[in-house]
């Protein structure tokens, strides 16, 4: 997940492009929506 997030950073802060930056921003919310599903499902098994 880190290394998932790092790369959609760095996809982001390296575009010029106002697309590629809004996806950037779309593909690290849903990194993080699976990044809490882990910690649910690690929690509650």
């Amino acid at each position: 997940m880190q290394e998932l997030h790092r790369e959609a950073n760095t996809l982001g802060s390296k575009s010029v492009d106002a697309e590629v930056s809004r996806a950037s921003m779309e593909m690290k919310l849903l990194i993080e929506q699976m990044r809490e599903q882990i910690h649910v499902k690690k929690a509650y098994g």
